[in-house]
């Protein structure tokens, strides 16, 4: 009788939750946060758990099942992308509340030029994130905070360069926005990627020593 491959629970968790955070952090980076003397699109803090999840998915299950994990995070992103612009095509119903029908299209309406930027850097990003982690192992050895923190902040500045460049280069000066958003996402990236990672993987050991999906 065949065997059938078995799908780790730790897997099947992070899949769900990351394909979660692929469609969140769009609608969170609307919102402009002030963290002390610090400023950055709300958005961050999704894309750090993505940094986070597919580190740990290299870690438990090498870089080949965490580089899929970002090329399928296509997927949600693509179609949730598609269903905004067919919601924002279709009429309100008369009776909707009028300010949420004017709110609505800003909170999730993008513009061609800045979805593109959105998925080019999301794919560049993520995939140079795994690429380092796994790259990183050797002179790391067991301190899996310390190449997750690495990886986080070399992902981060290629994000915010890819996203404001694709975005808003020619419409409004990007240096500025771009330093104050790369120095914001490092000290995050220091502050959280290692605690979170650490924390990621522990669950990941857990989950699979419950037993498998199926």
């Amino acid at each position: 009788m065949e065997q059938r491959a078995r799908l780790p629970l730790s897997l099947f968790f992070f899949a769900i939750l990351y394909g979660g955070m692929v469609c969140m952090a769009g609608v969170l980076g609307v919102k402009q946060v002030a963290l002390g003397p610090l400023a950055v699109e709300a958005g961050v803090f999704a894309f750090l758990l993505l940094v986070v999840m597919s580190s740990a998915v290299a870690e438990l299950y090498g870089q080949r099942a965490a580089t899929l994990l970002v090329r399928l995070g296509f997927v949600p992103l693509f179609v949730s992308a598609a269903l905004i612009q067919i919601v924002l095509a279709l009429p309100a119903d008369p009776s909707m509340y009028p300010p949420a029908v004017n709110a609505f299209p800003i909170v999730v309406g993008q513009g061609v030029r800045l979805m593109l930027a959105g998925f080019i850097s999301y794919g560049t990003s993520q995939t140079l994130n795994v690429l380092l982690f796994d790259r990183l192992r050797a002179g790391t050895g067991q301190m899996v905070w310390l190449r997750g923190m690495i990886a986080s902040i070399a992902s981060q500045i290629l994000d915010t360069v890819l996203f404001i460049t694709i975005g808003f280069l020619g419409e409004r000066p990007i240096l500025a926005l771009m330093g104050g958003q790369m120095l914001t996402k490092v000290v995050l990236s220091v502050a959280l990627v290692p605690v979170l990672i650490t924390l990621f993987v522990r669950l990941g050991r857990w989950l699979d020593q419950r037993g498998p999906v199926v």
